[in-house]
């Protein structure tokens, strides 16, 4: 995606192409992305932490559970009293504050283990109820704008090339989601401890947060932007469902499922690998001479994996999204759905080795492949100047749905097991990848 530039078909796809084209933004966007990555850089440092936190702090699989359908709520609800706001006190102001309610959640989460235990009207409360209460904080500059961002990729790219614009900022954003879990596996073996080395992480995400709200407040000039008032209430959210295209209802029933089916098993993750498997890395490493011994434990071993995974996705994306344009965006995309629907059995029925966590996170990253063909499907049938709305509708509907997913997950890893909770889900998965087969629709720019 680029400004006053069209890239030619004989472009190298790869990651530094879609940096190349990332950075061609025009400044305020540039700003907005920027700020983006560094909330991103923040949030992934520490969410896919968080069960791990929880348990350490004393919470059951099934508050897991439960923790993970309360953020299935909030990315729900947010998008659209985000947009509320935004049109009532402007843009800039509107970010500057949704950046210092998610750095306020990243502080309740550092000081959560020092609150409780607390005793309230002869109920105990203890202390993982405060990352429940983080999570309403932390998430919401995270949640806020995701129409605005297909807006504008919808508003700055050609039709055809539509998948090409979204590996763009993709490629850049999710380089937070590599950096972020990697940085935080070196803070975490910095003490034996995980309720103790997480602190750091924690502490590390509030200043990241700090230095991201500042930044945009100073930089971002919103005085021609007209984003915010794509949203207009209940009324518009109710004309927006009927008068969405129908081209997007097969697309939506597929990712519906698929993503019901990763929210089941979703905060599990981590558990798998620190608490089933319990599998670090322990070896030694030579470089120019000298051998360095390495002793990972499972959880910043975790986050090395995260690493790997995150590391697959910015090398496919882009030569996906090129791929897109000679064989269409539906092939793509069912590719992603696939490797989302079997990841779980993949994963709950690996051997407990380090070397087959590495393999089963580098396969999980494929399921990346897809996700700027997947934007471009559900963006490309819009109107121009609806982009916003039509994204915001359709991850309203898909959101909302998955809600309990995540507490049915945990109610099966709880009170059944983890191979059952995660076989249902990979079954779920599998019918919505082939929903989306059977029925799914190539956008008509692409066929």
């Amino acid at each position: 995606m680029t400004s006053g530039r069209t890239a030619t078909e004989t472009d190298e796809p790869g990651p530094l192409y879609a940096f190349r084209q990332f950075f061609a933004l025009e400044r305020d966007v540039l700003v907005l992305s920027l700020a983006m990555f560094v909330f991103s850089l923040g949030f992934q440092m520490t969410n896919r932490f968080l069960p791990e936190y929880l348990v350490a702090l004393g919470a059951s699989g099934f508050v897991v559970g439960l923790f993970g359908t309360v953020g299935n709520v909030v990315s729900a609800v947010y998008p659209y009293p985000g947009g509320a706001v935004s049109d009532r006190i402007g843009s800039r102001y509107a970010l500057t504050l949704f950046g210092l309610v998610s750095t306020l959640g990243f502080g309740l989460w550092l000081a959560a283990p020092g609150i409780g235990p607390l005793s309230v009207a002869g109920l105990t409360v203890e202390p993982w109820i405060w990352i429940f209460a983080g999570l309403l904080f932390a998430q919401a500059w995270k949640s806020f704008g995701l129409g605005a961002t297909f807006a504008v990729v919808k508003q700055a790219t050609d039709p055809s090339r539509l998948a090409a614009g979204f590996a763009s900022t993709e490629t850049f954003r999710r380089t937070a989601f590599l950096i972020g879990p990697v940085l935080a596996a070196v803070l975490i073996g910095l003490h034996p401890a995980f309720a103790v080395s997480f602190q750091y992480v924690l502490a590390v995400a509030v200043v990241f947060g700090v230095v991201g709200t500042v930044a945009q407040h100073v930089l971002y000039d919103a005085s021609e932007d007209t984003i915010g008032g794509s949203f207009a209430g209940l009324a518009q959210v109710r004309r927006d469902l009927r008068e969405m295209p129908s081209e997007l209802r097969p697309l939506l029933v597929g990712d519906t499922l698929v993503r019901f089916a990763n929210g089941m098993v979703y905060v599990f993750f981590v558990l798998v690998v620190t608490r089933i498997y319990e599998v670090g890395l322990e070896t030694t490493v030579s470089l120019a001479g000298l051998s360095y011994a390495v002793d990972l434990s499972p959880a910043a071993f975790f986050g090395y994996l995260l690493g790997v995974e995150m590391l697959v996705a910015l090398l496919v994306m882009a030569p996906a999204a090129k791929a897109a344009e000679r064989v269409g965006l539906k092939p793509v995309v069912a590719l992603g759905f696939a490797v989302y629907a079997v990841f779980p059995v993949v994963l709950i029925n690996a051997p407990a080795s380090a070397v087959a966590m590495v393999l089963v996170f580098a396969f999980s990253g494929l399921r990346f492949a897809g996700l700027p063909s997947h934007k471009a499907l559900i963006v490309g049938p819009a109107q121009r100047g609806s982009g916003g709305r039509v994204t915001g509708t359709y991850y309203l509907l898909r959101n909302t749905v998955v809600i309990p997913s995540a507490a049915l997950g945990g109610y099966l890893w709880a009170f059944v097991s983890p191979g059952v909770a995660f076989t249902i889900a990979a079954a779920v998965g599998v019918v919505g990848t082939g929903y989306f087969l059977i029925f799914g629709e190539e956008f008509e720019a692409y066929a």
